[in-house]
């Protein structure tokens, strides 16, 4: 008979994170965006985590939580002030294991603790559906540069709170 998956688990961001962090980021980035951007754009995009110093600020600087599989961090995600979720990404080797909605509810929450009616993401063509299944609305399509490359993304927002009369 077959083993239950070990289930993840939340913890907040440590400075000595930055550097499995962003190793997590970059593989996140190439071997889950092929469908979407090209080899050019994803150097580009993951090249934000050559600094792990700076990386580390800028997770550091945000409410970051790490998500574990048996105590080894397999993703994250940072909530920028108390609406916009400036990323989350997802070890290849995790994905489909609840690691993203695990990180995703958890921001959800403790944005609408903060205080805040709703949530805001710029989501990679890759990330588009993962949020719309979660009730994210597409607003607008932007394009940004990135070490001269161009990538598209889709701001999308969320209603926080649009629950409350479950049984």
């Amino acid at each position: 008979m077959g083993q239950a998956l070990p289930r993840p688990a939340l913890r907040p961001f440590l400075p000595a994170d930055a550097p499995v962090l962003a190793a997590i980021f970059v593989a996140s980035i190439q071997q889950l965006t092929g469908d979407d951007y090209s080899e050019e754009q994803q150097e580009a995009w993951a090249s934000a985590a050559e600094d792990e110093t700076g990386f580390g600020k800028r997770l550091a600087s945000e409410l970051t939580l790490i998500a574990t599989l048996q105590g080894s961090p397999v993703g994250f995600a940072a909530l920028k002030g108390n609406d916009h979720i400036d990323m989350l990404y997802v070890h290849p080797n995790a994905a489909g294991q609840g690691v993203g909605a695990l990180l995703c509810d958890a921001l959800e929450k403790l944005a609408g603790a903060r205080g805040t009616t709703g949530l805001s993401v710029d989501a990679s063509d890759t990330a588009v559906e993962f949020f719309r299944k979660r009730g994210y609305v597409a607003q607008q399509r932007n394009s940004v540069s990135i070490n001269g490359e161009w990538l598209a993304n889709t701001t999308m927002k969320k209603t926080l709170g649009s629950g409350r009369a479950q049984a």
